[in-house]
């Protein structure tokens, strides 16, 4: 099959905006006469010379300021930022991923050839991924664009260690054709050899340098990707390195904006329906037992400090159970401790981190890879999920399409060759190959279930031809691990993109048996498919890969099996049911969504958020009949004039809500100039509203709170608070007298009645884009919608770990082994069922049910006494102080700080209330590891406040345990209330009858306990 390509006018906006920068310049082709010596035998005083012709670009006839009126109006009329100067003779165009950019540079180098004559071009790229979809590119719309224009492109790859290539750049300077040179930046800017020939010269080109003759042409250089280059990088392209022209920057996700003429961002492209929509299904682990010594290298940070330091997730044992959590760590640092005393973790002490190799190891003889994950035991069970759900999806999708003769495909990304093929197994399929052949086999065992023709499609083909791997390809012809790092990919890959592009067309064709693809989770950017409909990442997700990044391999939109593009103009209302990606995700749905909708706010660039003259003028609206309206400064003042009068602007030029609700009820009118164009009026107008909402609501949490150290104000330093501070700092301990055995047997009874022990569930939870987004919809996460979450049941999985079950519980309670042992030797046989179910849920839950009954046993019993120990002043040093004016931090002035942090609405407004006369000085008792804290039992406890009362008549000190709730519904837990039991045993124990302890929920209850 043969892809089409239809002009879509957004594509072609884009490429007039460049065209229309150079307004005002000439035409024509430069060419020049070269003289060169080359020979001089020095026998008979002989010179030959060759005369040489060089077609380069003809030099800018305009000056800076014509092209910087240039670039104001087209700015203006799309609504963008305005350039007060010409940053470089650089010009930003920012297009989604999935949109054509390439196809939109090719079409520009058309046009400017066609304007002004310029017929010499340089693609400079990042990777090799990207240089080999470039040059298929340009090789598959060659015969549509010589449809068009009447003639062809040259072009070839930079490649000096092909001769073919080099003698391309002689071709390059010395024809009137338009000539194309693909570089990729390793191929000259870095130390091999190879890069750098470009400096060197050549036999090949008659002593030559392939820089100069590059230089005498006189180029335009076209960025593709631009923020995938280094700073050496842009010192060489800002620098002029190749003698440009000018230069063009194309991207998705530009990291700066230079002269910024078009944008076609996420938002515009989704709801113009230009790419697929996004449905994501999150496979995410609950309940995980904790016992395999699981460890993720997510990155290796080198700073300028003396050592690096990297990222690991872990299991963390928490109060409510095991959570992985990622951790900064450092040479020395003990994963025992991280993990908060988790048994299998012994031993993981860092030995080294080594920012060469990537890598971590540890002082029992583990090392870890960047990427790389060890001890999950759940890994190959949500792998198979996974496979088992893109297999689902990409049948339940296929099923749909192939009665539209629309051929589906699936790609998964994994992170090494091995788990796809292994060359040490007879059959070579590695475990992802057999598992996916096991699903797929079951998935289609019932063919009578789907219609006749689409069963004999899928038995047309056996399992092992449908699936096919693309890595790179050693000299044995044997798959390879990519050797991309930091996003840049090496030789060794060249091999395999090579075949994945020449296959891009082979690949639509409904004949072809391959419509599974395993990759290297390496391919980015360089590839696509208009026909992925799912992807699913077989690794784990690592912060450094982008969401964005990871679908951009399928957000094109499709196209049928005679090559023609499936958009909204063929499919209308139909255009999402048939055009949406499927993500299957290696993490949960909410996870997974969250960072993609932060990515797409992140990437967004400045919209207009008030309507005045400035913003209108030069504007474009469209109708339906293909019209334009262009405003002018009559035409922006007029409807200006006419919304002021109707009440849709306030005095500021905001839009008001009175002008949304008329739109919504259609009773929206405009002046007679812009009749005919109401809709997209309405259109711009609602967009800045919804963005002027948004904006007001950002910057209303902007006054946000960035304290690194908070330390005490001038309060803190008041003799009252200071009498109060050195009754309380004092420290107690604890000591207690009771009967074992009855404790023994109130803990079978209760770890009987009462253990509930975590199941190993997987939920796989599905949603997808709302069909119309807007920034506001992004920033509050509510751009995406779940549909459905069903949970699925691990089969029990229990690691190597040997537990001593009885220290462990020991450890948790205080209690003595002889104490515990008789727990244990008094529970039925099949409560210890439990414990291969989940090891560290089991320890904990009877953990827990012990400590409870201990602590009811211990009230009556416990006796708490002074020592000689107090806190020190430094707990009151807060590190890392942040929050929100308007959502969790209050601006005070009684209390011992500047600020006070809450943690509910109650406790806000019971800090609120604490701020009137009769308070002289209050404080949050510090909470933290090393905050203030109350010896129990039970663990140790914080009580929130200390309030000293500025009257003689109720000069008291409190201590208020909880702040939330009314008196009257307040359910403190269990443990809670018991733990407020010991705490106020313990103040009893400091022996000063003045200071208070109690519960409250309101300030005023605070007051009724003191007139009590």
């Amino acid at each position: 099959m043969k892809l089409k390509f239809k002009q879509q006018p957004y594509q072609a906006d884009a490429t007039m905006a460049v065209v229309r920068c150079f307004e005002g310049q000439g035409k024509g082709i430069r060419k020049e006469i070269v003289g060169r010596d080359v020979l001089d035998n020095g026998l008979f005083g002989a010179e030959l010379t060759r005369v040489e012709e060089i077609f380069s670009n003809k030099k800018l006839e305009i000056t800076d300021a014509d092209i910087l009126r240039n670039v104001q109006v087209i700015q203006k009329e799309q609504g963008l930022k305005t350039s007060n100067r010409l940053d470089g003779l650089n010009f930003t165009i920012e297009m989604e991923t999935g949109t054509g950019k390439t196809y939109v540079y090719t079409k520009t180098m058309f046009e400017l050839n066609k304007q002004y004559g310029w017929n010499k071009f340089i693609i400079m790229v990042p990777s090799v991924a990207i240089r080999e979809g470039v040059h298929k590119s340009l090789e598959i719309t060659t015969d549509h664009f010589q449809e068009i224009y009447g003639k062809k492109i040259r072009f070839s790859i930079y490649n000096t260690k092909n001769k073919s290539n080099l003698i391309n750049i002689k071709t390059f300077a010395n024809t009137s054709n338009i000539e194309v040179i693909i570089m990729n930046y390793q191929a000259f800017a870095t130390t091999s050899q190879e890069s750098r020939k470009i400096y060197q010269k050549l036999d090949t080109l008659q002593s030559e340098r392939p820089i100069d003759i590059i230089k005498r042409a006189r180029p335009i250089l076209i960025i593709d990707e631009p923020q995938r280059f280094g700073d050496k990088a842009e010192k060489i392209f800002t620098a002029r390195e190749f003698n440009q022209l000018f230069t063009l920057r194309y991207s998705a996700t530009h990291k700066r904006d230079f002269n910024k003429i078009y944008r076609l961002d996420a938002i515009d492209a989704y709801n113009q329906k230009l790419v697929k929509k996004i449905s994501v299904k999150g496979i995410e682990v609950v309940g995980n037992s904790g016992t395999n010594s699981y460890l993720f290298l997510d990155r290796i940070q080198i700073s300028t400090s003396k050592y690096p330091v990297a990222y690991v997730e872990l299991e963390v044992k928490q109060a409510n159970g095991i959570q992985k959590k990622i951790r900064q760590i450092k040479e020395r640092d003990d994963l025992y401790v991280y993990s908060n005393e988790l048994k299998q973790y012994k031993g993981f002490v860092v030995k080294e981190i080594n920012g060469r190799t990537n890598t971590v190891s540890f002082t029992n003889g583990i090392t870890l890879s960047v990427g790389q994950t060890t001890g999950d035991v759940d890994e190959e069970h949500v792998r198979r999920i996974q496979i088992r759900e893109t297999i689902r999806s990409h049948i339940e999708k296929e099923r749909l399409m192939y009665q539209k003769g629309i051929k589906v495909l699936s790609l998964f990304f994994i992170d090494e060759v091995a788990k796809y093929r292994d060359y040490s197994s007879p059959d070579e399929k590695g475990l992802y190959a057999k598992v996916f052949e096991e699903e797929y086999r079951q998935a289609v065992s019932q063919l009578n279930l789907f219609e006749p023709e689409y069963n004999e499609y899928l038995s047309s083909h056996s399992v092992e031809e449908i699936h096919k791997g693309y890595f790179s390809i050693d000299k044995k012809g044997h798959f390879i691990d990519s050797k991309e790092k930091r996003g840049e990919l090496g030789s060794d890959d060249e091999s395999a993109y090579d075949l994945i592009m020449k296959n891009k067309e082979k690949l639509l064709d409904l004949k072809e048996p391959t419509r599974f693809i395993f990759s290297h989770s390496a391919l980015r950017e360089g590839w696509d498919n208009p026909n992925v409909f799912q992807i699913c990442t077989l690794k784990h997700s690592q912060s450094e890969i982008s969401k964005r990044q990871e679908i951009g391999r399928g957000l094109r939109i499709c196209v049928n099996s005679q090559g023609e593009r499936m958009d909204a103009s063929v499919l209308d209302s139909e255009f999402f049911d048939i055009n949406k990606l499927t993500v299957v995700a290696s993490e949960s749905y909410d996870s997974f969504a969250k960072a993609l909708q932060s990515e797409i706010v992140a990437s967004l660039s400045e919209r207009p958020v008030v309507i005045t003259s400035e913003v209108l003028k030069h504007r474009v609206l469209h109708n339906e009949k293909g019209e334009i309206f262009v405003f002018d400064d009559m035409a922006s003042m007029d409807l200006i004039i006419d919304m002021k009068n109707k009440g849709y602007l306030d005095e500021n030029y905001h839009i008001t809500e009175a002008l949304i609700q008329d739109i919504e009820k259609k009773t929206y009118s405009v002046p007679s100039k812009f009749k005919g164009f109401e809709s997209s009026v309405a259109e711009f107008m609602t967009e800045v509203y919804t963005t002027a909402n948004f904006k007001a609501a950002e910057n209303e949490n902007e006054n946000n709170i960035h304290e690194a150290v908070l330390k005490p104000n001038d309060n803190f330093a008041k003799e009252e608070f200071q009498e109060l501070w050195k009754r309380i700092k004092v420290k107690t301990v604890y000591e207690v007298d009771f009967e074992s055995q009855e404790l023994v047997d109130k803990c079978i009874r209760a770890i009987e009645s009462n253990l509930s022990v975590k199941k190993i569930l997987i939920n796989i939870t599905s949603g997808e884009q709302d069909d119309k987004i807007d920034e506001a919809s992004l920033k509050s996460g509510q751009s995406m919608h779940k549909e459905k979450s069903i949970t699925e049941r691990a089969e029990s999985l229990l690691g190597d770990v040997k537990y001593d079950l009885v220290a462990e519980i020991a450890k948790e309670t205080n209690l003595t082994r002889k104490t515990i042992v008789k727990i244990l030797q008094g529970l039925q046989p099949g409560t210890f069922h439990n414990f291969k179910v989940n090891p560290e849920s089991f320890i904990q839950g009877v953990s827990n049910l012990i400590n409870n009954e201990k602590a009811a046993t211990l009230i009556n019993n416990i006796v708490y006494s002074k020592i000689d120990k107090t806190y020190d002043d430094s707990i009151f040093t807060i590190n890392n102080f942040n929050g929100s004016l308007a959502k969790n931090i209050l601006e005070v002035k009684k209390h011992i700080y500047n600020y006070v942090k809450t943690d509910s609405k109650v406790e806000r407004q019971f800090a609120t209330d604490l701020e009137c006369e009769e308070v002289l000085v209050y404080a949050k008792l510090p909470s933290g590891p090393n905050g203030f804290k109350i010896p129990t039992p039970l663990g140790n406890y914080n009580p929130d406040w200390a309030i000293v009362f500025n009257t003689d008549k109720f000069k008291y000190v409190y201590f208020i345990a909880e702040t939330k709730g009314s008196m009257e519904t307040l359910q403190l837990k269990e443990i809670e209330q018991k733990k407020i039991s010991y705490a106020k045993k313990h103040f009893e124990a400091l022996g000063h009858a003045d200071i208070k302890y109690d519960v409250i929920d309101s300030y005023q209850a605070l007051r009724d306990k003191i007139m009590n």
